[in-house]
């Protein structure tokens, strides 16, 4: 399944049933789980481990040096896990020594056209970023959030699970779960009330998140003030999972 005007180091391990595109360049140091696709001209450089069922498009650059200026060739790495799918022209860097020394992408996640992922990013499972969305150093992307085409993510900020930009927004701080932001710089423009609804929240779930997004963006409290008043609502799982997101943020909440 390995094409014979690809170039496959012979240090790189290849799992089974891998298939593997003309001109796709595999580097050493590189593993490659079961049933991965990769398309012609891709370029995977390591070190990097890949999980099982990853397809990759044309012109995706993955594993390849930061652009970090600091950045001296230091040994960091890429982890991807599994079914993921990496469209063209995609480029995700490894990490730096300055943080990790690895950049981390879960499973089953879709980046569309031209995403960028940099180094010492941290992007959970079930994200979607769509075409050109691109996150800078040291951003961490929760599970099941959406960047919409054209989002531009500052460096170490967070965003939150199920949270959703619009296209073209600008995140300068973090994006707590659940919370939809746009505009540039964005500010918050409600609740993901859709995305819970598809991922199957119950509707007491889904009332004490609403409740909570009510108390930290419509009453006028300070992020102080808002936190004592979750606390009573901090028995429902969702709800302590965006309280903790705002106590943690170092960048401070979109506001």
């Amino acid at each position: 399944m390995i094409d014979k005007l690809a170039f496959v180091h012979p240090d790189a391990k290849i799992g089974n049933n891998v298939t593997i595109g003309p001109w796709t360049y595999i580097g050493a140091d590189v593993e490659i789980g079961d049933d991965c696709h990769l398309s012609s001209h891709v370029v995977v450089k390591g070190p990097t481990v890949m999980g099982k069922g990853n397809r990759i498009f044309q012109f995706a650059s993955v594993g390849e040096d930061c652009q970090d200026k600091k950045y001296a060739g230091e040994p960091t790495r890429l982890i991807i896990g599994d079914n993921n799918v990496i469209r063209e022209s995609v480029t995700i860097h490894r990490g730096t020594t300055q943080d990790k020394g690895e950049t981390v992408i879960g499973s089953n996640n879709l980046f569309m056209a031209y995403v960028h992922i940099a180094h010492d990013c941290v992007v959970g499972s079930n994200v979607i970023m769509a075409n050109n969305a691109s996150i800078a150093g040291h951003v961490h992307v929760g599970d099941w959030a959406i960047l919409g085409g054209m989002t531009g993510v500052h460096q170490f900020v967070h965003i939150g699970a199920h949270a959703f930009t619009a296209g073209s927004s600008l995140i300068l701080q973090d994006v707590p779960p659940y919370v939809m932001a746009s505009g540039q710089p964005a500010i918050p423009r409600g609740l993901n009330s859709e995305g819970l609804k598809r991922r199957g929240f119950s509707k007491e779930s889904q009332l004490a998140v609403r409740r909570a997004y009510k108390a930290l963006y419509r009453k006028g409290l300070t992020v102080e003030e808002a936190l004592a008043e979750l606390k009573e609502e901090a028995g429902d799982a969702n709800v302590k999972l965006l309280m903790d997101f705002v106590q943690n943020s170092k960048r401070g909440i979109i506001r």
